[in-house]
């Protein structure tokens, strides 16, 4: 089974392919990027009607432009990484990558037909195991990932 990491991870890689990204921020992009959904994942899991959300989310019921969920990422990432960037108008466009991974996460996650992809519970479980050093440990990895896939 594939793990939430290695999920997230390919679903950036496969959204940013077809996005322009400068090259000189494409590292910290995608790394920002796969650190922003885990922690809204991670975050909204800890609130009360967080699994919920999640649940609406990766089932189709709310749109994943529409999510909550799919917001708080989308803050994160323009906080902690576009910002930083100073991309410009460039970055406005890197924004609209946030719905997009969000809605491929929610699409493989619903996905119960046996071929090894996550599903709701196994999803559920591992975002409430992450606590601080396990976040921490699945940025790296998502980072880890990405960079050692150039």
């Amino acid at each position: 089974m594939a793990s939430i990491i290695d999920l997230i991870s390919s679903q950036v890689n496969a959204v940013a392919g077809q996005a322009r990204i400068p090259a000189e921020s494409k590292d910290q992009i995608l790394g920002g990027l796969s650190q922003s959904v885990l922690g809204s994942l991670t975050q909204t899991v800890g609130q009360q009607g967080g699994v919920e959300r999640i649940k609406e989310l990766v089932t189709g019921k709310v749109n994943a432009a529409e999510s909550p969920v799919t917001a708080l990422a989308g803050k994160l990432f323009s906080n902690d990484v576009l910002s930083k960037l100073n991309l410009g108008s460039a970055a406005e466009s890197l924004k609209g990558l946030v719905p997009a991974v969000m809605g491929k996460l929610g699409n493989i996650i619903k996905d119960q037909d046996g071929d090894g992809d996550i599903d709701f519970n196994d999803l559920i479980a591992t975002l409430k195991g992450g606590s601080g050093n396990s976040i921490l440990n699945a940025a790296k990895s998502i980072l880890g990932g990405i960079l050692g896939g150039k």
